[in-house]
């Protein structure tokens, strides 16, 4: 058993229940405000409303921390700067995490990033036109896909799902997809210019720009929970079975997919009581923090702290003993 599942089973053993509000106000600490980078994402994409957010929040709170949100390419890109120390906080899907903790490709070694808690969770999605000939993943052959900016955890996971099913890393005797390395509005407008075949994202639900073109382009969203297997076994259980459901986009029935929780990280070094005052703000206005990000989704401890292979942060496994004990 890992050390990460050691904390966390201790943590269950608290009889972790609702959280019933933590007061207001400073920490008690009259020193200097200290300032914490948060690397989160590119300008308009939900990494980047949610740092914003959560710098207003502890702004409003009193408490002697102030958060920097840094844009960057996202999740891949977020954890080499936590790494080499030009940010102390970072976002991150869970699957681009665990590799930097566990020093597998894309990262040349194991890194020390820490985890204060898991958010939310991404959906996937594969979205093609609804008029088009691509009706499943196997359709993508030999087509222009948009996989993801360079340095983004869709990059990953698409990567991953076109791998699975043999259109990635495949041999010269068969057909890969065409992986185009976009970002989510140049994907958006090649979808609608025609120029890829396909695009895939992976966010919260709805997400706005997907909502957008789905109001302008009949759209088709490929079902990918077959694939869901196949990834935990070969990358754990960081992937689950989720589902877009009808209504959203448009959708007439749920369409089945896969699921990747989003970790809020912290360097190893950040002190304890900054990350104990941080989090403390984050479960107060977990609602205004998700609101832009995720309809319907919650914050709850049970979840928060379910970090897989990504050690908690000493200050996080203080926070939730102090506050569910």
């Amino acid at each position: 058993m890992t050390s990460a599942e050691v904390t966390r089973r201790r943590l269950m053993g608290l009889g972790l229940g609702v959280l019933a509000g933590v007061p207001a106000g400073c920490s008690g600490d009259s020193g200097p405000v200290r300032r914490l980078r948060l690397a989160t994402g590119p300008e308009g994409g939900p990494y980047n409303a949610f740092g914003q957010a959560l710098a207003q929040a502890v702004a409003a709170s009193g408490r002697r921390i102030e958060i920097v949100p840094v844009s960057t390419a996202a999740s891949v890109d977020n954890l080499r700067k936590l790494d080499d120390g030009s940010v102390e906080l970072a976002l991150a899907m869970a699957d681009a995490a665990e590799d930097a903790v566990l020093g597998r490709e894309p990262f040349p070694g194991p890194t020390t990033a820490t985890a204060l808690a898991r958010v939310y969770v991404n959906y996937t999605h594969l979205l093609v036109p609804a008029a088009g000939p691509v009706r499943s993943v196997g359709d993508l052959a030999g087509r222009p896909v948009a996989a993801g900016a360079a340095g983004s955890g869709v990059q990953v996971v698409a990567e991953r799902v076109l791998r699975a099913a043999g259109l990635s890393g495949a041999p010269a005797s068969q057909a890969a997809a065409d992986e185009r390395q976009l970002g989510l509005a140049p994907s958006v407008s090649a979808l609608r210019e025609g120029s890829v075949d396909a695009l895939f994202w992976s966010g919260g639900v709805p997400t706005p720009a997907l909502a957008d073109l789905a109001r302008e382009l009949p759209l088709r969203f490929l079902p990918l929970d077959a694939h869901v297997g196949a990834l935990r076994e070969r990358y754990g259980p960081v992937y689950t079975a989720v589902t877009l459901p009808a209504g959203v986009y448009g959708l007439a029935e749920p369409v089945g997919t896969i699921g990747v929780g989003n970790y809020l990280l912290a360097r190893a070094d950040v002190p304890p009581d900054a990350v104990r005052d941080l989090l403390q703000v984050v479960f107060e206005r977990w609602r205004d923090l998700l609101r832009e990000v995720t309809a319907g989704a919650r914050l709850e401890p049970r979840f928060a702290i379910s970090t897989g292979e990504v050690p908690l942060h000493p200050g996080a496994v203080a926070h939730y003993r102090s506050v569910y004990g």
